[in-house]
Order: C-alpha cells, then structure tokens, then sequence
C-alpha cells in the first residue's frame, strides 16, 4: 500500500508539472494569435464610431494593452486560490460556464468512449481470432479506412444520411429547436446525441481494433494455448479464456488513454452538429479571444486526460502484480 500511495504521488507531481506546462503553451499560442479580440467580436464598423475613452475601456476589458507576462501570472494566482477568472465572451465565471457545457457534453463523451472500447475490443478479438481470414481483412481493411477519415467528414457524411436523406434524426443541437427546457424529455436528448455519439464511437474504434489484434496473434501463438489445442480445448473456448487475459491489460490501457481522442474529436462534431457542449464552447472562446475560457477549458480537459492514464497505472497494480512489483523497485 506504501508503496502505491509513493506511486500515485509521483504521478500527481508530475500531472501537476504537465498541466503548468500545458496552460503556459495555451496562454503562448492564444498570446501570438492574429486574431483581434476587438475587431472580432465588436467590429471594425462599430470600432469606427466609438470615442477613444470607450475604445480604451474595451482594450482594459480584453486584456490588450496589459503585458503578456502579467496576465498570465495573474491568470495562474487565480487559479491556485480556486478562481479561474471570468469569461470575457459570456461574463460569467469560467467554471460556470465549463460546468454548464460539460454538463452538456459528459453524456456524449461517455458513451462514445464506451462504446468505442466495446466494439474495439470485440473486433480486435475476431480479427485476431480469424488471422489471415476474411473477418481479419476486413476489420483491417475497415479500421484503416476510419483512422484516415477525419471525424468533422465523418460526422458531415451520417448526418446527410440519417438526417438530411432519411429524416431519422435530427440535424442538429441538443434539443428540438423552439421547446421549452421543462418539457424536453429524455428521449429528446437521446435523439439528438445520438449522431455525435456515433461519429466518435466510430473513429475511435481503430486504434483500440488493431492494437487488440496484434496482441491476440501473439496469444493465440503463445505455448500454453498450443498445449489447450493438444487437450482439445476449442478455439471458442481458447479465444474466450486464454485470449481475452491476455488482451485485457493492454486493451484497458488504450482504452484509458483514448480518453484524448475522444475529447479532441468532439471539437469538431460538435461544430459540426452546433451541439452546446465543452468542444463548441473552445472553439468559441478561441475564435473570440477569450483567453481566460479557454485556458479554463484547456487545463480542466488536460487534466480529465492525465487523471485517465493515471488510473489506467493504477489498475494496472491491480489486475497483474508483476506491474506493481516492478513499479515498487523503481520507487
């Protein structure tokens, strides 16, 4: 147990360090942007028939003439005491407006990555079963083809099909257009996410199919399933006791990691379907220069990531005690 609690805090110690990192490089990229916070979202026109006072007003409200230096370190003091500042685009605080969109998003994103591991793992596992054979080939063959599809093409393509062609869902948002949030159902919001969850599900699957399959020719290889076909094991029986454990650990760990993929895809799906949720809003606060949102968004995604592949470390301890032998010699 000693042991596991060194593990895990050195894990924190670093996720700590990686999150710095990753709202200083945010804060960088966002700091040299082309963009013009003013003429972009107020107007060159507007601009135009304002007075100076009222211009310099808006420079103070946008941050631009403050040092870049500054605003973030004052950025950086507010969130080490808990604030992480006001979104300059809706003038709420960031974490009500990242509570509110994630809110909307949570439920998506679950279900793809879930999804996702269930039908990866599954056709991994046949491919691997069927080596060589025409199942292989073509969860190969399909496999390939999804990890080169971009998934805003993706989501373009099922929603001309299943909404635009066929009218079987709808075309966009998280609610029917014009109804009042109270009478919403449940069978509403399923409707609508059931095309964003599908596009992430589906190009998710590659990484996770492949990877599974190779480790399931090198079990099905192995010795001591060549002395479970000498005992007359089938191969049903092979694939579903020897195989599955030996494919697990590392399945787990994609699957913990892809949690990345997912949360990077549903930027653009939910553009794509004007879904309310956490990508929509990034995309939103980074075309409109609003620094404090998305650094927000950008360390709290970072940090549902790095928590992801800390737990997939954990479990690891957990389901082989080799893992967890080894990572108490390291400390």
């Amino acid at each position: 147990m000693k042991h596991r609690l060194q593990f895990a805090g050195k894990k924190l110690v670093r996720m700590a360090v990686l999150l710095l990192g990753v709202s200083l490089a945010a804060f960088v990229l966002m700091s040299l942007s082309p963009l013009d916070p003013l003429q972009t979202n107020i107007g060159q026109t507007a601009l135009g028939s304002m007075s100076a006072e009222q211009i310099d007003k808006l420079n103070a409200y946008w941050g631009v003439d403050t040092p870049a230096a500054e605003r973030y370190l004052n950025w950086l003091s507010g969130v080490l005491h808990g604030d992480f500042g006001t979104s300059l685009l809706y003038r709420q605080p960031v974490l009500t407006v990242i509570g509110q969109r994630l809110a909307a998003s949570v439920g998506i994103l679950t279900a793809a990555w879930l999804l996702s591991g269930v039908l990866g793992l599954t056709l991994g596992v046949l491919a691997g079963a069927f080596h060589g054979r025409l199942p292989d080939r073509l969860i190969r063959g399909y496999c390939l083809l999804i990890s080169s599809t971009p998934a805003f093409w993706l989501a373009i393509v099922l929603m001309l099909i299943f909404s635009v062609w066929l009218g079987w869902l709808p075309i966009g948002l998280s609610v029917p257009i014009g109804m009042e949030q109270a009478a919403v159902s449940v069978a509403d919001r399923v409707r609508h996410a059931i095309l964003p969850v599908l596009t992430l599900s589906i190009t998710g699957v590659a990484n996770i199919a492949l990877h599974t399959r190779e480790k399931m020719i090198d079990v099905l290889a192995s010795d001591y399933v060549f002395f479970a076909r000498a005992r007359g094991e089938s191969t049903r029986s092979i694939v579903l006791r020897h195989g599955l454990r030996g494919v697990a650990l590392p399945a787990l760990t994609l699957q913990f990691g892809s949690i990345s993929e997912i949360i990077g895809g549903s930027v653009l799906v939910e553009q794509v379907f004007s879904y309310p949720g956490l990508g929509q809003a990034a995309v939103t606060a980074g075309l409109g220069g609003d620094l404090p949102l998305l650094l927000g968004i950008t360390v709290i995604t970072a940090a549902v990531v790095f928590a992801g592949n800390l737990i997939a470390d954990l479990l690891y301890g957990v389901i082989d005690p080799r893992i967890r032998r080894g990572a108490a010699r390291g400390l």
